[in-house]
């Protein structure tokens, strides 16, 4: 049944409360004023949607006021869902396996969009009108102002898969806002898409998405939210992935050298991604004694699910230094090195260009040789040449039907071997290949079942990294898959891309991180932008791993990230850009700093970056920039934490001790100041911020961590406060060595540390209080007395 048009519906928007039922308090906020020096922000308590209605009047629809879409088409359909959101689609007169439609005009309205560049990849765009939303846009953000109440709010628009149809937005050149529905096969059409877009308002720009998720996530059935996900261990862990470090070269004795290197270091994996090089493969396109021609590598073939002859030799080999076998040298390391995960890498259809048709370990999947067909919207972003290579030598793609036998045998088989787990690539390959097979939305919900169901059999910790995925043909049809890569690779040959990589993966984190932990990829410890990176991983709440080339390793940097357990100090939630942040460019602008807000268990951090002068934006690389300074002031407060309540408890007053990790300096400040930070290009700090309690009227303490760690406050577990009476006592439970610090108004009577008396340090000037941790401790337990 088809709703009625657009212009003749008048939707009721009701928004509930969604801090009664959380439990939550939420702010807003607003510069007044200065104190000391400082601007200070007030606050007040709201619910997180607006108490507002959409508008629809004279062909325009508002939210609060603002004029969101202008001009709407009749043709335009909209269906109303919960009280708070609708899904938007339109109606044609021709049936097409790719329709174009017009939602509305967009002009004078900030806005996010979060669009895919490459087929592969994902990455932010600011604007303020319609003709600057990208091709391929899978999120779009618009800003909400309301000028007699002075607040903020915010309209998300995301686009669907509809049937067998997936949604994008786009805009043209009349400022007009169009969603694009394709099918992938010509012989799959339709004359209309009704539920193409999900649209919601809120004032709350986290909750809205996080809500939007969770609606989206009942009624499609497709995919699964990120906390109802079982998380693999080795997310918690220091790794390193051969990547970088060999390239397809990769073969066990520098395995061996690495892992060595790194543990002698002092900077132990416990996790290792053997990547792309492993397995036994051909390569028609590559002849022996001739040119290598670039992207010909993407044209080799499985040839079967064994590793190759680098990590196996044949039987009457005598001679090879080759391990007899994968299982041997996976159990040998990790014996050797203490390992705990071992991963390897392929792709989902085996090695980049598919199963090769005639070998005898192949051929049972019934591969077909087929050559990738981009869609329009991908064609208009950028090349990319494992694209077009791929498209030449074509992909000989394993048969449907074959999908699960081939994934159960390939898993079954590395099981066997002692491998925990796999790295999926290449996965967004479906869409370009669906034509006769049921279209890119069916193939790929065939294809992921299969590959998630292989998973859940062989291996016991939800063991797969999803990679070249950031399509929603896959991101809607993730149901157990609880990590996908957020970015492009990191390329460190490349210094103007390390910027964007930082800034990419903490905006394309607000759309992914509420159904995967998105993973920020390997970097290399010794760089000319390692900190940047390392900072970036510590606020990140991801796994953290190198891909450093054996012996070449930073162990400062590795240090401030890395356990002497091997262990890493992971924050709770996918780090995402700030509120007041959200629109604006921090590649780009001229005058923006990045801030990256996380929470810890008992603590607040904020990464903060200047990505500013040290690269541009795909497609606006001849974009008229302003004058770059080498050095950028921006303003920092502790409200740019969300969710701090969380750590906050009752004891809670208002204030927190905010703790830099570049200068070493604890302050005292209300969660209602800001403060200003100075950064140069591809500089960063790392601000622990801790609620500081009020246990008695004399004792206010706020644990800060490990000062010796960037996200010093990952290092708490736990504190309790015990009020005796002749004596109080706090008690802080962690891990790792180091100098613990802490804000403490009054110097305590003693301390001890594991039951046993310890000595402190107490300046009183900063009320810093620290107490050194052996560096091999793993767990501890202190005890202050007052």
């Amino acid at each position: 049944m088809i709703s009625p048009p657009l212009k003749s519906l008048q939707l009721d928007f009701h928004f509930p409360s969604f801090a009664a039922t959380s439990q939550r308090t939420f702010f807003s906020h607003g510069f007044v004023g200065n104190i000391n020096g400082n601007h200070r922000k007030t606050w007040s308590r709201h619910s997180m949607f607006l108490s507002t209605k959409p508008v629809l009047k004279d062909g325009a629809l508002s939210f609060n006021g603002t004029d969101a879409l202008t001009s709407v088409p009749d043709n335009v359909v909209v269906t109303p869902f919960t009280n708070s959101s609708a899904f938007v689609g339109a109606t044609s007169k021709e049936a097409s396996s790719r329709q174009v439609f017009k939602l509305g005009v967009i002009r004078d309205v900030r806005f996010l969009s979060i669009y895919r560049f490459k087929i592969w990849w994902m990455m932010p765009r600011f604007g303020n009108s319609g003709s600057e939303i990208p091709v391929e846009t899978q999120m779009l953000l618009l800003e909400a102002k309301d000028d007699e109440s002075e607040s903020t709010g915010y309209i998300l628009f995301l686009p669907l898969l509809d049937g067998e149809f997936r949604a994008s937005l786009q805009g043209n050149s009349s400022d007009e806002l169009e969603f694009c529905v394709e099918s992938g096969d010509p012989a799959i059409v339709t004359k209309e898409s009704l539920k193409a877009v999900f649209v919601n308002s809120g004032d709350h720009p986290f909750d809205l998405m996080k809500e939007s998720m969770k609606i989206l996530e009942k009624y499609t059935g497709t995919f699964s939210a990120r906390e109802s996900k079982q998380l693999p261990g080795m997310l918690d862990y220091f790794g390193w992935c051969t990547w970088d470090a060999f390239y397809q070269e990769v073969n066990p004795q520098g395995i061996r050298e690495g892992l060595k290197s790194l543990s002698e270091g002092g900077a132990p994996p416990k996790f290792l991604i053997i990547d792309d090089g492993w397995q036994d493969t051909t390569n028609e396109f590559r002849k022996e004694g001739e040119p290598f021609i670039e992207g010909s590598q993407f044209g080799a073939r499985l040839d079967s699910i064994e590793e190759n002859s680098k990590f196996r030799r044949s039987v009457n080999d005598t001679e090879s230094e080759a391990p007899s076998s994968l299982k041997d040298f996976v159990s040998e390391i990790r014996s050797t090195f203490g390992l705990k995960y071992v991963y390897v890498w392929h792709a989902l259809m085996g090695y980049w260009g598919g199963l090769n048709p005639n070998a005898e370990g192949t051929k049972k999947y019934n591969p077909k040789l087929r050559y990738p067909v981009q869609s329009p919207g991908t064609l208009a972003n950028s090349w990319d040449i494992s694209m077009a290579s791929m498209e030449k030598y074509g992909v000989a793609a394993i048969e449907p039907d074959k999908a699960f036998q081939f994934y159960d045998d390939l898993h079954g088989y590395l099981a066997s071997q002692d491998v925990d787990g796999v790295k999926v690539d290449v996965q967004n390959i479906l869409e370009t290949i669906s034509a006769g097979l049921g279209g890119r939305v069916s193939l790929t919900k065939k294809f992921q079942q299969a590959l998630e169901k292989s998973i859940a059999t062989h291996f016991q910790d939800n063991s797969i990294i999803c990679c070249m995925g950031q399509s929603t043909d896959s991101i809607y049809h993730s149901k157990q898959s609880a990590i996908t890569r957020a970015s492009d690779d990191y390329y460190p040959k490349i210094p103007t891309f390390q910027t964007l990589h930082i800034a990419t993966v903490a905006f394309n984190s607000i759309f992914i991180g509420e159904i995967v932990v998105p993973d920020w990829d390997m970097f290399y410890s010794k760089h000319e932008s390692s900190e940047f990176h390392a900072v970036s991983r510590a606020v990140g709440g991801c796994g953290v791993y190198v891909s450093d080339k054996p012996g070449h390793h930073d162990f400062e940097v590795l240090k401030k990230l890395v356990l002497a357990d091997g262990s890493v100090l992971r924050a709770r939630y996918p780090g995402r850009p700030s509120r007041d942040g959200l629109f604006n460019d921090p590649v780009m602008d001229g005058k923006s700093l990045l801030k990256i807000w996380n929470l810890n268990k008992c603590t607040g951090v904020i990464g903060v970056f200047n990505c500013q002068g040290k690269g541009t934006w795909p497609r606006l690389e001849n974009s008229v920039q302003p004058e770059v300074e080498t050095e950028l002031s921006g303003k920092v407060s502790p409200s740019d934490i969300e969710y701090f309540e969380e750590v906050s408890g009752k004891q809670w007053r208002g204030d927190c001790a905010v703790f830099s990790f570049k200068t070493g300096s604890l302050s005292r400040i209300s969660k209602e100041e800001s403060f200003d930070i100075t950064l140069k290009t591809l500089e960063c700090d790392v601000l622990t911020v801790s609620p500081i309690k009020a246990y008695t009227k004399d004792i206010e303490f706020a644990p800060i961590g490990l000062l010796n760690m960037y996200n010093s406050g990952g290092a708490v577990e736990s504190i309790d406060f015990f009020r005796g009476s002749s004596n109080s006592e706090i008690h802080i439970k962690g891990r790792g060595g180091g100098s613990f610090g802490a804000y403490s108004r009054t110097k305590p009577k003693s301390c001890s540390l594991n039951s046993k008396d310890e000595g402190f340090n107490f300046k009183s000037e900063e009320n810093l209080l620290t107490v050194t941790i052996p560096e091999n401790s793993i767990y501890w337990d202190i005890t202050l007395s007052y």
